[in-house]
Formats: structure tokens, C-alpha cells, sequence
């Protein structure tokens, strides 16, 4: 008797299930045909990072170590060096400035404790998603790569006004 209702309670459970996975069939679909379409980025949304200039075009790095420190996969490096020249010849706002300012994308988890960190409001986050690269020695961003004057961004792409209603895996459609 018992095996009779295992069997039963087993084809209950297959045709709920299989119920299930029907629903989704005649619903609409999401696949957006990238690079064809453009996608849809959230404001919130944490791709390659930036580093700022001033309005003057300086550099607003003051190399204190901060996001290096903050980061928890250790992926910033950085070298500091000082610019003694006057205020209105210098590279960055400050005296001291980054000469050398490295990502290795291949260790970044994009969590953002960098950009919370700095206290010039120096980096953050863009929106440039693709990142893909056949070697992984080019996932190594150097400060030329992020500076924002000089970064390539994502082509085909929007990002989201604040209050609209972006794709979401609980949307209903």
C-alpha cells in the first residue's frame, strides 16, 4: 500500500512542478539582443571605476591610501609623489598626488568601500560594464585606463531615471 502512494505522491509533486515551468511559456520574454538593443543599467549600478578631475583638469587623487586600505581584496595599488611646483602647475589639487594608481580587476569584487572611503571624492564607480579580455595580465587598469578624461566607455546603454520601473527578476510582466 505504500508503494502505491509514494507513486501517487510522486506524480503529484512532477505534474506541480511541471505546472510551474508551464505557466512561464506564454509569458513575455526578457532577453534584451545586445549589442542591438541597449540595456537598461540601474543608477545604483557599480561597473569600471573613475578617477575625477577638478574643473581645471587636475587630478583630485591626493594618494592618501584610504581606498587602498578600505578595499577588502586588496586590489589597489598605489604610488605617491609630491609636486612642489605652484598651485596652478600641478598635476593634481594637492601636493601630493598619485603617480602610479592600479586596479587588478581580476581581484575586484566591485563592492564599492573604495569609493565610500575617499574622502575627496576622487573614484567611483561608472557604468562601463564590458570588462571582458582575452589575457588576464589586461585586467590590470592602470591610472591612464580610469582617468575619466581618457576612459572609453560601454557604447549602447542607458541608465534608468530614478523612478522608473527598471527589469527586475520579481517583475511582473
Amino acid at each position: 500500500m505504500s508503494i502505491i502512494t509514494d507513486v501517487i505522491e510522486s506524480t503529484r509533486a512532477i505534474i506541480q512542478g511541471m505546472g510551474v515551468t508551464l505557466s512561464y511559456i506564454p509569458k513575455r520574454k526578457w532577453t534584451v539582443e545586445y549589442p542591438d538593443e541597449p540595456i537598461t543599467l540601474q543608477p545604483r549600478y557599480r561597473g569600471q571605476h573613475l578617477l575625477h578631475v577638478d574643473e581645471l583638469g587636475r587630478e583630485k587623487c591626493v594618494a592618501c591610501f584610504l581606498c587602498a586600505a578600505a578595499c577588502p581584496s586588496e586590489c589597489i595599488y598605489i604610488v605617491a609623489k609630491d609636486d612642489p611646483r605652484p598651485a596652478e602647475k600641478r598635476i593634481g589639487v594637492d601636493e601630493r598626488y598619485a603617480e602610479v594608481y592600479n586596479i587588478d580587476y581580476g581581484r575586484c569584487i566591485f563592492c564599492g568601500y573604495c569609493v565610500e572611503a575617499c574622502p575627496k571624492d576622487a573614484i567611483t564607480h561608472g557604468y562601463n560594464f564590458e570588462l571582458s579580455v582575452y589575457n588576464r595580465a589586461d585586467l590590470l587598469k592602470t591610472k591612464n585606463d580610469l582617468l575619466i578624461t581618457k576612459q572609453v566607455q560601454s557604447k549602447n546603454y542607458r541608465v534608468a531615471s530614478s523612478d522608473e520601473d527598471v527589469d527586475s527578476e520579481y517583475k511582473e510582466v
